[in-house]
């Protein structure tokens, strides 16, 4: 029998703690998608500051970072993101989610503003101190993912669950926005002090101001939730679950929820003692093995073609940013401005609409139908672009193709992108649940790492076509990706349960009929879903000899 504090956290109704818990968590979310996407236009500052004397040098263009060091400065974020998924989801299980939640905000926020007073004016310095605080930002983006999605999936009801976390992802999709908006906002500001004499190129001491001060207005919102971070309980599910200390998590729960202790306490507070097994073992492989393998799988999937996209959308719509692809008609101002404003756009047009459609449908249709129509709909639509974009869109990015391009942008996120932050938070047992999506989260990022430097490497220009993106390159790619979101599509079919609709006690139900059986599992996942019907059959199933 489930404990009367979880069960009402399960029944209890939206109000604002919930709310609140969602700005909490997503803050984290905001801050991560900020500091990841206002790159693109701050490359293109730095590329105006030290490599505007390399016009047309050994191969490179003028006033853009080569290949090499825009690949290291990614890879350096993503890198630490991976690590501090592993970490901070392990120490999430070990010594509690509240406790190391504050540490892993601190430590962005920190990161956040020594980026912008990265030490030295020289090139090797300036960019040497970049990636190393890039680095450790990404250590507290990384541990924050599955710290928070860990918290809001064992604070919420079992009905919303899903558009909680739904909602606390969205916050990614304000990020993109804010950082453009900050990023165009910084511009024109600059952009207003120059002169009408001053020359497009010499800007190099006002850009260097701006991209600092770009970086650091993104530690802000963060900044504000951290007192809301170091008061607020830690979860019953943690607290009862993991520690053993019933009384405790009614107690904490009685200051959240809209209920007496009376009404959630224990006549003899003794919790169910969980199996005894550690995270590296067969049993774990044997009860859990299945559910890690289709997470991190999914999750590393859609970063490979998300983040490829995201990041660098100004490799495939140049032409509107560069013209007729000579920079030096622009001063680094108006450069930086129009690709944050192309990245605004698109986030309005699809990313965000497609974070909003999630949290509306994820508990009605379930996890499982909206990953799986995601990946389709991207797999489908990116051969659609891929297949004649050599020969129809490399020289002209027209509206067609950037309504398919958009749309892939939108079943992303009403799709994979967000379900990959989901499930991994609802079908674990309390004692792993933290590292479990810490794991699965570090697979996606290190998707992301090849995703970002595959494709920049395939789209990168071509020298000996009046410096025209590659389109043979390109096309490769996004037949590529095409071919990464069908791989998707089956992982999400054949291997992912649903978790609609059911507490995550019963999602993370251990007993032998739920071992690593592909063949037997194949058939028995789609029977895991809210209806009364489907859960007495899996009631029946388990019971069967």
């Amino acid at each position: 029998m489930a404990l009367k504090v979880l069960s009402a956290l399960d029944s209890a109704k939206t109000q604002y703690y919930h709310f609140k818990a969602i700005i909490i968590a997503g803050m984290g979310l905001f801050t991560d998608a900020y500091d990841l996407f206002c790159i693109p236009p701050i490359m293109k500052l730095l590329g105006r500051i030290y490599y505007s004397d390399g016009a047309d040098r050994d191969g490179e263009k003028g006033f853009q970072i080569p290949n090499a060091v825009v690949s290291t400065m990614l890879a350096l974020a993503l890198l630490g993101t991976v690590i501090g998924q592993l970490v901070f989801g392990r120490l999430g299980d070990r010594i509690g989610r509240r406790r190391v939640y504050g540490l892993s905000l601190t430590l962005m926020v920190l990161s956040s503003l020594a980026c912008g007073f990265s030490i030295c004016t020289t090139k090797e310095c300036v960019l040497g101190s970049l990636g190393f605080f890039r680095f450790l930002l990404g250590v507290g983006i990384g541990g924050d993912y599955p710290l928070s999605a860990t918290i809001m999936s064992e604070f919420a009801n079992k009905m919303t669950r899903g558009a909680f976390i739904a909602a606390v992802f969205s916050m990614q999709g304000f990020g993109i926005l804010a950082s453009s908006t900050v990023t165009m906002a910084v511009c024109k500001i600059f952009e207003a002090t120059r002169t009408r004499d001053d020359d497009v190129n010499k800007t190099q001491h006002q850009a260097d101001i701006a991209w600092r001060l770009i970086l650091m207005l993104g530690s802000i919102p963060a900044a504000f939730t951290y007192y809301w971070r170091m008061t607020m309980p830690e979860s019953a599910r943690y607290t009862a679950l993991v520690e053993q200390n019933v009384m405790q998590a009614a107690k904490d729960m009685e200051k959240v929820l809209d209920v007496s202790i009376s009404q959630i306490a224990e006549e003899y507070p003794l919790p169910p003692s969980p199996p005894q097994y550690p995270l590296i073992s067969k049993q774990f492989l044997r009860r859990h093995g299945r559910d890690l393998f289709a997470c991190a799988t999914s999750w590393l999937l859609v970063d490979i073609v998300f983040y490829s996209s995201n990041l660098f959308q100004s490799k495939i719509y140049h032409q509107y940013i560069d013209g007729n692809g000579h920079d030096q008609t622009m001063n680094a101002f108006e450069e930086a401005f129009k690709v944050a404003r192309h990245q605004a756009i698109f986030a309005i047009c699809s990313t965000i609409p497609g974070y909003f459609v999630t949290v509306f449908f994820i508990d009605r249709i379930g996890r499982v139908a909206i990953q799986a129509l995601g990946f389709f709909f991207m797999g489908v639509i990116y051969l659609a672009i891929g297949v004649p974009y050599s020969h129809k869109w490399s020289k002209n990015t027209n509206f067609g193709f950037m309504f398919l391009y958009a749309l892939t942008f939108f079943f992303a996120n009403f799709g994979p992108n967000t379900t990959t932050f989901i499930v991994p938070a609802e079908l674990f047992p309390a004692r792993f649940r933290s590292t479990c999506h810490g794991i699965s989260g570090a697979f996606g990022k290190v998707g992301a790492i090849i995703g970002t430097v595959a494709f920049l490497w395939a789209s990168q220009e071509d020298n000996k076509n009046d410096k025209a993106v590659n389109a043979t390159g390109v096309t490769i790619a996004l037949l590529i990706l095409g071919g990464v979101c069908f791989m998707g599509f089956a992982i999400t079919y054949f291997f992912t349960r649903e978790t609609m609709g059911r507490s995550l006690e019963e999602n993370e139900k251990e007993d032998d009929s739920d071992a690593l059986c592909f063949r037997r599992c194949l058939t028995k996942s789609s029977l895991r879903t809210n209806s009364p019907r489907n859960n007495n059959e899996v009631a029946v199933n388990a019971d069967a000899p």
